[in-house]
């Protein structure tokens, strides 16, 4: 069931084919079995690196593709459609190269930039902390100016790509100043002193590597340092706006893909000597699923066309993070539902995509984070 698509150019119409025969070919006949095995898909992201994937939303001048956020979302979707943990993956690492290209001199973009997005690299993005999630502020990560380096010593949590990642944006404090005192770095993965936990046993995403990352006493070149010291709290938050896009755009696909599963499914199954998809009440389920699907796109393009507008759009991200998420889960819940008995075994991919589902409205800030996110934002301009 393939989503029909208005895309800009049509150069963006040639990216979406290329896509999606990559999903087809390369992403969808491997998801289930490395979910299974907690395989780690490096060569997945190898394969989107070739194809130019890897920097869609970058300058073509820095290696990137130069596409609008419209588009990368969309290519997103159907990523994650064909493959979660994969699109899940492209959206942090695209979050991870943001703090350099948006917010690091014009050296350190042509010295780091290319290789960030040019396809060969990995990258993983490190805020929370054990005691610091949603409470950026709770920060006990530090970095202590010493000569020409700053030393970095402390513990981060839930690392997506942890100990697989070629390099990291880290956040440690430079001062005891709560909101102030926060700066980013630009951490290669072979540094001295970075090592990782176990990966985390998860529900769903088996297959993304998750880990606590630890720092003790790495030393990182000052030039590595991005954007101004203590200007760290303000680049994590304006990443997280987009990185919210990118999770609600993976969310979608996700819900895409249970909806298809559903809708195929009642074709072929047969009840009372017909199929289940001549029911009335199931094709009203089908209808509600289909209606979420579609709110949930156009909420999170509609946030994106704002971004490629130069518009605010914090609260329009965190609206699209939380109204896509909630629809995931409810789609994919539903998906379990249309397959009966069937969709609660691993013979079918239904009850995957639901426990795949529940940690989008977790991670990136909790759906409860996004509401408060929106209500601060709507009562600032009444």
């Amino acid at each position: 069931m393939r989503v029909d698509r208005m895309l800009p150019t049509e150069e963006a119409n040639e990216l979406l084919a290329l896509v999606r025969e990559l999903c087809e070919h390369e992403l969808a006949p491997y998801a289930a079995a490395a979910e299974e095995t907690a395989t780690f898909p490096r060569e997945a992201f190898r394969t989107l690196g070739k194809a130019g994937l890897l920097g869609l939303p970058y300058p073509e001048q820095y290696g990137g593709g130069g596409q609008p956020y419209e588009v990368y979302l969309q290519m997103l979707e159907e990523i994650a459609a064909a493959w979660m943990s994969v699109g899940v993956g492209l959206s942090v690492h695209t979050m991870t190269s943001y703090a350099l290209a948006s917010y690091g001199d014009e050296a350190q973009r042509e010295r780091l930039l290319p290789d960030m997005v040019g396809g060969e690299l990995l990258g993983a993005y490190a805020l929370s902390e054990p005691q610091a999630g949603s409470d950026i502020s709770a920060m006990t990560t530090k970095a202590v100016p010493d000569g020409d380096e700053y030393v970095l010593t402390g513990t981060k949590a839930w690392i997506t790509h942890g100990s697989k990642a070629d390099f990291y944006t880290i956040f440690a404090r430079t001062s005891a100043d709560p909101k102030r005192g926060i700066s980013a770095f630009h951490v290669p993965a072979d540094s001295e002193g970075l090592s990782f936990g176990a990966p985390e046993k998860k529900m769903g995403m088996t297959a993304s590597t998750t880990t606590t990352l630890n720092l003790d006493g790495v030393r990182i070149p000052r030039e590595n340092r991005v954007g101004a010291e203590g200007e760290g709290m303000h680049i994590a938050l304006s990443a997280l706006d987009s990185g919210r896009l990118g999770i609600a755009a993976c969310a979608t696909g996700l819900a895409q893909a249970a909806l298809a599963t559903a809708a195929a499914y009642a074709k072929e199954r047969e009840q009372f000597g017909r199929p289940i998809a001549e029911f009335q009440g199931l094709q009203f389920l089908l209808a509600d699923m289909a209606a979420a699907v579609e709110s949930a796109r156009a909420t999170y393009l509609s946030a994106a066309r704002r971004r490629d507008a130069g518009l605010s759009f914090t609260q329009q991200a965190a609206i699209a993070k939380l109204v896509c998420t909630d629809a995931a889960m409810k789609v994919t819940t539903d998906a379990v539902q249309v397959l009966g008995g069937y969709g609660y075994t691993r013979d079918f991919p239904a009850e995957r995509y639901m426990r795949e589902a529940k940690v989008t409205q977790i991670f990136e800030g909790t759906n409860q984070i996004q509401r408060l996110v929106i209500s601060r934002d709507l009562l600032r301009g009444v």
